[in-house]
Formats: C-alpha cells, sequence, structure tokens
C-alpha cells in the first residue's frame, strides 16, 4: 500500500486504480473467507421462510420447528427499545456536567425516535436469531443553506477579496441528524480475524441507482469506476433481482490501518472514491462490533443455533411427511360384489359421502339376503394405520423435546406450565429456565448500548450548539450574553458607588444598591453554552465525566418493578422519620443524613428520576442548618407582661428619682437652716461685745 498513498498529480493523495485493485482482491479474499457461513445462512432463511409459505401438498408439508423456536426466542432477547441513560461518570455536583448530560441524553432519545431505532433493532434481533450476526451502519448528515450576510446581489465586492473568495457562496447548516443504517447480514465484510480488535477493515454494500451514484461521486468518477461493473451481483433469486433491478451495488470500506475510506463499485477496478474518514471517532469504525452469536475462540464466523437441531427438523420433517401420508389413508374403503343387478348401485348410493342419512330401496331383496345382506360388504381395516400414525407422533414429540433441550428454550418461555406446580417451582423455572438465552439478552443489550455511544459520541462532536439547545429544549447563555450581563453589573455597581459617594456629600442617606431582575440571576447561574459545548468536544474529558448508557432491551417484569419502587419509597420514608427527629436535636449532622440518603438513592434504578432533585433539597437543608437562627419573636401574651414590667420599672425608676430629688431638697433646707442658725448666733455674740472707745 505504499505506493497507493504516494501524492499523485493535482494534489491527488491516492491512485484510484491501483487503490480499486487492491481493495477487489481483498473483498474477493474476505467473501472466500466467509463463504461457508454464507451458504448455510441463505439455506437457513430458505428454511425459515419456506416454513411460512402456502404448504398444500403432503410431501411438502413441513413442522415450522424454525420458526417456531425464533417466534419464541424474539419477544424474550429483545422486546422494545431502549432508552438512553446520560450521567455524570461519579456522581459529583458539577453543572456544566449536570446540563451536558441532561442535553446529550434528550438529543439521543429523539434521534432515535427519528431514526425508528426499534424496528432497526428487531430487524438485527432476526439475523441474530437466525445467522448469528447481525450490525448497523451510523452516518452523520447535514443540510446546508446559503448564509445571509445582507448584502445586495448588485453590490461589488468586498475590497481584498479575489474573485473566487468573492464568488464563493457562504453556507450555514441549516439542519443535521445521525442516521442509523440496517445492514442485512449478506451486505457487510470484514477483514479476516480472530477478535475484533484484530479486524483493520469492515465494509457495507450499498444498493445505488445512477441518478444517486452521479450525485454522490459525480458524472466522472461514475464513468471511470462504476460504468465497468458489468460483473456486479444482481441477486440469486427472483425477489432479490427485481429488487436490484436498474442499481449498482456499491462498497464503503473504512480502512483502519491506512486511515480512509474508499468507495468502489462490485466487479470495478477503479475506486469511485478515495478519501479521509469523515467522522472522527474513538475506535474509528462508523458501526459497533457486531451482534454475535456462538462462535470459538479461533475466528470471527460465528454458528448458527439451528445447525445444532438440524438434524432433529429434518426427523420432525419426515414424520410429519409421513404422518400426513397416513392420515390420508384413513378413509373408509368398502369391497362388495358386483354384477348383482341393482344390488350394486344400491350399495354405491348408500356408501356415498355427501349422504348422512339415506334409504335405498332394493327390488331383488330376496337374492339380497340370500348372498348375506349387509355381511356381503367388506371394509379395509384401518386399525394397523392408526397405531403407526400414533407411533409417529409419539416420535416427533420426543424429537420436538429433543430441540427444546437443545435450545435450552424452557417450559415457562414457552408458557407451557402445569396447573398442579406451585408458584415457587414456577419461579424457579423462570429463574433458571431462562438462564441460557441470558447471554443472548446480553450480547443485545451491549450491541444497542454500543449503538447508543456512537451516535452519543457523532452528536457531541458534529451538532452545533444551536441544534443541541433546539432539540433538547434547554435554552442555555452564550459566554458573550453573561459577559454583557456582567458588564452591567459592573456598570450598575459603578453607578451605584456614583450616587452612595454625592450623597454622603450632601448629608443624605445612602441609596439601596441595585439588583438584578430574577431572570438575570437564574441565566447568570446556569453554565452557559459555549462551557457545555468545550466539554462535549472535548474526547478524553467528556469520558471521564460523562457516561452513556441504556436501559434493558428485555420487556421489564412489572411486579418486580413495582416491588423495586415500593422498597426505594419505605426506604426513603423509613430515613426521613429517624433524620428528622436527629436534625432537630443536632443540625450540624443534617450535611450528613443528605449525602447518606444520596447514597442510598443511587443504590436504586427506581431512585435515578428523583436524584437531582434529592440534590436540590439537600442542598437548600444544609444551607438553611449552617445558616445562623433568628431570634424567637415573643408571643403575644409575652409581649404583654413585657410592656407591663418596663412600665412598672419606669414607674419605679422615677419614684425612686422623686425621693432622692426630695431627699437632696431637705438636705439642702439642712444646710441652709444650719448655715443660719450658725450666722445668727455669730451676731449675737459680736453684739454683746463691749465697744472700745
Amino acid at each position: 500500500m505504499e505506493d497507493e498513498t504516494t501524492a499523485m498529480e493535482g494534489g491527488q493523495r491516492w491512485d484510484p486504480a491501483k487503490v480499486g485493485a487492491h481493495w477487489q482482491q481483498e473483498l474477493e479474499r474476505a467473501q472466500r473467507y466467509f463463504k461457508s457461513w454464507h451458504d448455510r445462512c441463505v439455506k437457513i432463511e430458505k428454511i425459515y421462510l419456506d416454513q411460512q409459505s402456502d404448504q398444500t401438498s403432503a410431501a411438502k408439508r413441513h413442522f415450522p420447528m424454525l420458526w417456531a423456536n425464533t417466534a419464541v426466542l424474539q419477544p424474550a432477547v429483545y422486546a422494545r427499545v431502549p432508552q438512553p441513560v446520560v450521567e455524570r461518570r461519579f456522581k459529583d455536583a458539577q453543572p456544566i456536567a449536570r446540563i451536558a448530560s441532561e442535553i446529550v441524553e434528550r438529543n439521543l432519545a429523539y434521534t432515535g425516535d427519528e431514526a425508528d431505532l426499534d424496528s432497526i433493532l428487531r430487524a438485527v434481533r432476526d439475523d441474530f436469531l437466525l445467522c448469528a450476526r447481525g450490525t448497523v451502519w451510523l452516518r452523520y448528515e447535514a443540510d446546508f443553506e446559503p448564509l445571509d450576510m445582507d448584502v445586495a446581489p448588485s453590490d461589488p465586492p468586498a475590497a481584498g477579496l479575489s474573485g473566487e473568495m468573492a464568488g464563493a457562496t457562504l453556507e450555514t447548516i441549516a439542519d443535521e441528524r445521525v442516521c442509523i443504517d440496517y445492514v442485512h447480514w449478506s451486505d457487510f465484510l470484514h477483514s479476516p480475524a480472530r477478535r475484533w480488535k484484530d479486524v483493520t477493515w469492515v465494509a457495507r454494500r450499498v444498493p445505488m441507482t445512477d441518478e444517486e451514484m452521479e450525485k454522490r461521486f459525480g458524472r466522472e468518477a461514475m464513468v471511470s469506476g462504476a460504468a465497468q461493473a458489468a460483473g456486479s451481483r444482481k441477486g440469486e433469486s427472483q425477489a432479490e433481482r427485481a429488487e436490484n433491478e436498474g442499481k449498482t451495488h456499491v462498497w464503503e470500506i473504512w480502512c483502519k490501518s491506512e486511515n480512509y475510506t474508499v468507495w468502489i463499485a462490485d466487479g470495478a477496478p477503479v475506486a469511485l472514491e478515495v478519501s479521509e474518514p469523515p467522522l472522527e471517532l474513538t475506535h474509528f469504525w462508523p458501526c459497533p462490533r457486531p451482534a454475535y452469536g456462538t462462535m470459538s475462540t479461533s475466528s470471527l464466523i460465528p454458528v448458527p443455533d439451528y445447525v445444532y437441531y438440524q438434524q432433529q427438523c429434518d426427523e420432525i420433517d419426515l414424520l410429519t411427511r409421513r404422518i400426513n401420508k397416513l392420515t390420508d389413508q384413513l378413509r373408509l374403503k368398502v369391497f362388495y360384489p358386483s354384477g348383482d343387478g341393482a344390488i350394486s348401485p344400491a350399495i354405491e348410493k348408500a356408501m356415498r359421502p355427501e349422504n348422512d342419512m339415506v334409504m335405498v330401496p332394493i327390488p331383488e331383496w330376496a337374492a339380497f339376503t340370500d348372498k348375506g345382506g349387509s355381511k356381503a360388504v367388506v371394509t379395509l381395516p384401518i386399525d394397523e394405520v392408526q397405531k403407526v400414525i400414533v407411533a409417529c407422533m409419539a416420535a416427533r414429540k420426543q424429537l420436538i423435546e429433543d430441540v427444546y433441550q437443545i435450545t435450552g428454550i424452557s417450559d415457562i418461555v414457552r408458557g407451557d406450565t402445569q396447573a398442579s406446580e406451585t408458584a415457587t417451582a414456577q419461579r424457579i423455572k423462570s429463574q433458571w429456565g431462562s438462564i441460557r438465552i441470558r447471554d443472548r439478552q446480553a450480547e443485545l443489550a451491549r450491541f444497542a448500548r454500543d449503538i447508543i455511544r456512537l451516535v452519543g459520541e457523532i452528536i457531541c462532536d458534529q451538532f452545533q450548539p444551536e441544534t443541541l439547545m433546539l432539540v433538547s429544549g434547554i435554552r442555555l447563555p452564550t459566554m458573550a450574553e453573561k459577559q454583557r450581563v456582567e458588564m452591567q453589573m459592573q456598570q450598575m455597581q459603578i453607578a451605584a458607588q456614583q450616587a452612595a459617594m454625592r450623597a454622603q456629600q450632601m448629608g443624605q442617606p445612602a441609596p439601596a444598591p441595585p439588583e438584578l431582575p430574577p431572570q438575570l440571576q437564574q441565566m447568570m447561574a446556569q453554565p452557559s453554552i459555549d462551557e457545555v459545548v468545550q466539554l462535549l468536544r472535548n474526547d478524553s474529558i467528556r469520558g471521564f465525566q460523562i457516561d452513556i448508557e441504556t436501559d434493558s432491551t428485555i420487556e421489564p417484569d412489572e411486579d418486580a418493578e413495582k416491588q423495586r419502587r415500593m422498597e426505594f419509597v419505605q426506604m426513603v420514608g423509613g430515613f426521613m422519620q429517624q433524620a428528622g427527629a436527629m436534625a432537630q436535636q443536632n443540625p450540624l449532622l443534617v450535611p450528613v443524613m443528605v449525602e447518606t440518603l444520596l447514597f442510598a438513592a443511587r443504590g436504586f434504578r427506581a431512585g435515578r428520576q428523583l436524584e437531582s432533585m434529592l440534590e436540590q433539597v439537600g442542598a437548600q437543608l444544609s444551607e438553611a442548618a449552617r445558616a445562623p437562627k433568628p431570634e424567637r419573636q415573643p408571643s403575644p401574651a409575652e409581649m404583654l407582661k413585657l410592656k407591663t414590667a418596663e412600665v412598672k420599672a419606669g414607674a419605679e425608676q422615677r419614684k425612686a428619682e422623686l425621693g432622692v430629688a426630695q431627699a437632696e431638697i431637705e438636705h439642702r433646707a439642712t444646710l441652709e437652716q444650719a448655715r443660719g442658725e450658725a450666722a445668727a448666733q455669730a451676731l449675737q455674740q459680736f453684739q454683746a461685745q463691749p465697744a472700745y472707745q
């Protein structure tokens, strides 16, 4: 392949002729590798379809054993379309990962409905049960429309643009989708290998009309490649040839070792197109690992289940044809003497099958009685034929039981039980009777999960932010919108500070700080769509933080689901009853109780839908427990008592103040009196002294 990757003239990287010759050899080698399995599957499919056809001849009648087993296993291994489940891998409180998980889950659910995933998985299930292999193929499609640049057609091109750039029309994505194509078991090939991880290329065959090929590859590629595909397979049966009339089989090949894709018509020596893979997927392949049935560790060639009981089915068909032939012999055959005039016609008239009750006159009655009357009529004995039929039916019944033992289809799976069995016995049979089909259920569940993961990877890598929000119905702000709101908040804060400074200078109280409207507060609390898309585009971070799974593909047991829901409700109710009393005594334990409740709820499949609500309520309770408790407000009676006590205290205080004032007045009066008496006494003494001359 070294010479194929050499740069060609005109910038072309691969030579279509050399690539086409190489891949025709690879396809032929793979077809030889799967030829025995392919021929076996063709016979099995023919048996399956012929058993449902009209069987009128006893020699061509068959017992529809293959169809019956397949019809029993179909709803047992796959009964309903799986629903995507996208969650944070470690259940951490990460708002970006939470919103991203919800957006991807809603996009996956919508894509599954639009692609009719249920009918695709049912077709894969039928291939899986009949041929032991089923697969699908994924594609990404986008519709483009011209980008409106608000420029009139007559306006001259902008300065600096070349003529080619000026004439080019800018386009934008108008719609995009992920397509899931069912691939028939005969239209899928891959390189011979022992394990799927060792496969180097995969291919699928697509029938295309000339118009589709010209639209997809162009006229020149179609003429050089597909026109030479004269030996393209048109079909083996008449119905297949009618379906492929006017179409050319084209192989789409994805080569992992060379990292390119090839489109080549079946039998053409030149490749139609050689290019790089249109999708950059983690495991490179645009298809999941096929749903395989019975396989050995030596190759990826599966073995259909019908091979293991084909001999028993052949014996059952042989006995069925023999029973039908013997049943045809269970007829009344009569021998009577002929040539007796009116007696023979009378006997023939009496033995006609349409005569339920008939009276036949016999003119020569004496001659009839002389020859024995009714004893002259002799019938062929059929007792031995009846015994042979009973023996054949018993042998066939035993062979059918052998087939059930080989396939593992128990009585409980087929709905065949005995009324005398107890409920416990039937439950045990139900558990152990379906154990041999659990691997098939798990394989189809794994296959459905791989499809959902591939679709999710394409959505995360290819879908535009507008498409993600439009399909999911979740509106998130862009980073630019949040930045504009932040600038508005800063401007409002600056204006508030300036207003406060002016009010302080004027001696007025400062105005209240401005608050954002509730809608803007909610928008700022959400992550931006740019942050979500950045997480989804990063393969490594997305794998670490987001896990994509599916729920069960088998029909759920309603009683078991109700029991799980009741257990979850009882657990939550009992926990809340005990935790409420503890929280009142010690509010610091509320965060521990919230985490304990979330830990228990995550163990229940029924609690997955309530997990986010429990987290929100738990966060509110934890925040309320950490907040300081407000002071207790007194009741009206207590307020009256407080007011009365305040009044009494005021009266006592005023009384004490009056007493102090009165005592002070009395003290001052006493001092003034003492001072007056002292002055009068001093005056008297002065007057009593003799006068000096």
